[in-house]
């Protein structure tokens, strides 16, 4: 019996590029429903199909970290992959936080491309080998990225709290946090509030102490 066709949304805005990834894709046993060259569109053609795989390029117009997101949030049932020329950390990071499930540089064997897809709608996450290092050198971070939360008062602290914390920890302004998180600048404000009622004192530095277990 052979594997159900993968049915695949892909997005990059340079069209030779595009038609290499279709040819792989299909070539693979993939069905390509759809094809984008901005963030946008990647999203439009994304909640009209709703495939199994969103394929995104991320430096193309209005953002492939975008387009996961947008994508994420309107159609959760679709597994997220970039497929880029970037192996920046931020933007792996960045890709992870807003949905990804895989993160896989252009020079990836077309071979293994479907094959990589089809790993993802089974559970595993679709890595370049050269980055899984970076991921667990992120996990092995010093202490100074990695806040305690031993203290039955930063217990009461939610997921979102922490995220915005550390990342202000980090020195990101709160526009910063805000583009980041995908987050309004008010809202990065109301948790960090909320993080100083919790923790009972009056400003960031002094929360962030505590958070540091210092």
């Amino acid at each position: 019996m052979t594997d159900p066709r993968i049915r695949v949304v892909m997005a990059d805005d340079h069209a030779p590029m595009r038609a290499r990834i279709r040819q792989a894709l299909e070539s693979g046993g993939c069905e390509v429903l759809g094809e984008a060259a901005d963030a946008a569109t990647a999203v439009r053609l994304t909640l009209e199909h709703r495939p199994d795989v969103a394929l995104l390029d991320i430096h193309m117009p209005g953002s492939g970290i975008r387009a996961a997101h947008d994508i994420g949030r309107v159609v959760p049932d679709t597994a997220i992959v970039m497929l880029t020329q970037s192996s920046d950390d931020e933007d792996l990071f960045d890709s992870l936080r807003a949905g990804a499930s895989g993160y896989l540089l252009k020079d990836t064997d077309p071979a293994r491309l479907a094959d990589a897809l089809r790993g993802v709608l089974t559970g595993e996450a679709a890595m370049s080998p050269r980055l899984v290092g970076r991921i667990m050198d992120e996990f092995r971070a010093p202490a100074k990225r990695r806040f305690l939360r031993t203290s039955p008062a930063t217990g009461r602290l939610s997921a979102r709290e922490w995220e915005v914390m550390e990342l202000l920890a980090e020195g990101l302004s709160t526009q910063q946090v805000a583009a980041r998180l995908f987050l309004s600048p008010t809202t990065v404000r109301v948790h960090v509030s909320t993080v100083l009622k919790k923790l009972r004192v009056t400003d960031r530095q002094s929360a962030l102490k505590i958070l540091r277990g210092e």
